[in-house]
């Protein structure tokens, strides 16, 4: 977790730099996001901002997670959704991990 001084050190590179941070590339973003409380906006964001194909696949790995969450067998998830299990297996150690930011985000919606 980035302190206050530290966030703003990197605000303040960002905004010398064109809004990017080569050591937290999706800082500022991240912060932009947090920012929007109306989720058509927020979709409609995501849509413009990246391409169908990137689309589709956030939304299938924001699946596979939920999905994980909720208890559905790796294979099970693999067949539904067309991914490898490789992919799930990295969603399911993620999730696992004490700290885990999937488990918040899940636990949030």
């Amino acid at each position: 977790m980035l302190d206050t001084e530290s966030l703003r050190g990197i605000i303040a590179s960002m905004e010398s730099n064109l809004h990017w941070n080569e050591e937290h590339p999706l800082r500022e973003l991240s912060l932009a996001l947090t920012r929007c409380d109306d989720p058509e906006l927020m979709e409609n964001f995501l849509l413009q901002l990246f391409t169908p194909s990137e689309v589709q696949e956030m939304g299938k790995r924001w699946a596979l997670v939920c999905l994980l969450d909720e208890g559905m067998s790796q294979r099970s998830i693999a067949k539904e959704l067309g991914l490898s299990l490789c992919k799930i297996t990295r969603g399911s150690k993620e999730l696992k991990k004490e700290d885990s930011a999937f488990k918040k985000m899940i636990d949030s919606v």
